[in-house]
């Protein structure tokens, strides 16, 4: 059956949206298989050829060739078999050509359904692997439309005819932001799940990546790999405290993320509408680390615990309420930053009785 308008439709669809041919085809072709079987229940095997050079479609019903005929609609005996063709054998396939005219309804019934779920299923599948391959960056995207009950917001990402809408959820944009229709503004692409009704792109705007990636884009040594993002503690809104590192031994990783007067960090609290960020040298040493953790406090010293992940700190008694932070802040983004469980104490706790009941209770549990 000549096929001119499926091929230049086929042809048309890949140079217009990107969606190949040969894609496309074979939706068209296993949905004309499939709905050949549903007239005809007994049939087991449809061949569908395609003649890209004919622009020509051709079906066909194959017959396994057995000694004894039991379904006549898929199997063909020996004999029979052999009047066609000598060199017919028992188990080989025989093809019979579907009639242009039973094709033809079969496939005018069929074909821009089909085409139509192809598109759906191919364009699904390209956004699927366009983002995926964006998974933790930073995309820029535009306010579309504000649900007034969940207090989620759809989120237009792209440009012309190429946009994908995500949604960013109450719980994933930052306390006290107020979002408005048609603003601008950047999120962080967490991940791309597969769903029955397409891709579903999930953003961020209280992910720490989301910090990381604005310090990548702002700064050209974390770009450049001189100096390393090591870990980040964040509560999106109020304060995020980031340990960096540098490679370069003549390169301040510190005065780097901050810039010549503080214009790269002050870009980035700017994007983040005033969010504090607290930019700390990362060490080796976990009691360098600790220490440097818990600025903008001074610490006194730092005890590692025998076993476990944990320490206690000493500060002066002035600086207490600093260490600790507003409802214990300072210490839980620390905490969170080192992977340590850090108990804080003032210096004033040295030789106390506190602290004698204390060491007599940890010898008691080692004796």
């Amino acid at each position: 059956m000549k096929c001119d308008e499926i091929f230049a439709a086929l042809a048309m669809l890949e140079k217009e949206r990107g969606i190949p041919q040969d894609f496309m085809m074979d939706k068209i072709v296993q949905a004309l298989s499939t709905a050949y079987k549903k007239d005809h229940p007994n049939v087991e095997n449809v061949y569908v050829e395609v003649n890209e050079a004919k622009k020509d479609l051709r079906m066909y019903v194959q017959k396994e060739i057995v000694e004894e005929v039991e379904n006549p609609a898929s199997q063909i005996s020996l004999e029979e078999a052999k009047a066609l063709s000598a060199r017919n054998e028992v188990g080989g396939i025989v093809n019979f050509p579907v009639n242009a005219v039973e094709f033809g309804r079969i496939a005018a019934g069929n074909g821009k359904q089909v085409i139509i779920q192809g598109l759906r299923e191919a364009e699904s599948g390209m956004v699927y692997d366009e983002y995926n391959a964006k998974t933790h960056e930073i995309l820029t995207g535009v306010v579309h439309r504000l649900d007034p009950r969940t207090g989620n917001a759809a989120i237009r990402i792209g440009s012309g005819s190429e946009t994908t809408d995500a949604v960013l959820t109450l719980g994933e944009q930052v306390k006290g932001e107020t979002l408005v229709e048609g603003q601008h503004i950047k999120v962080y692409l967490v991940d791309v799940r597969r769903q029955n009704r397409g891709p579903q792109v999930v953003i961020s705007r209280t992910h720490p990546g989301l910090v990381k990636r604005l310090f990548e884009l702002e700064v050209p040594e974390i770009y450049d790999g001189v100096v390393e993002i090591r870990s980040i503690a964040r509560e999106a809104g109020s304060r995020t405290k980031m340990a960096v590192w540098s490679n370069d031994p003549n390169v301040d990783p510190i005065g780097a993320c901050i810039g010549p007067h503080g214009q790269r960090v002050n870009s980035i609290v700017s994007e983040l509408h005033g969010e504090k960020i607290d930019i700390i040298k990362f060490s080796e040493t976990p009691e360098e680390y600790i220490a440097a953790a818990l600025a903008p406090a001074d610490v006194t010293e730092v005890w590692m615990a025998d076993e476990g992940k944990a320490c206690r700190v000493i500060v002066p008694d002035d600086q207490l309420s600093l260490a600790i932070g507003k409802e214990g802040q300072n210490a839980r983004l620390a905490a969170r930053l080192v992977g340590y469980k850090i108990d804080i104490k003032p210096e004033s706790f040295r030789g106390s009785a506190e602290e004698a009941a204390e060491r007599a209770a940890e010898n008691a549990g080692t004796a």
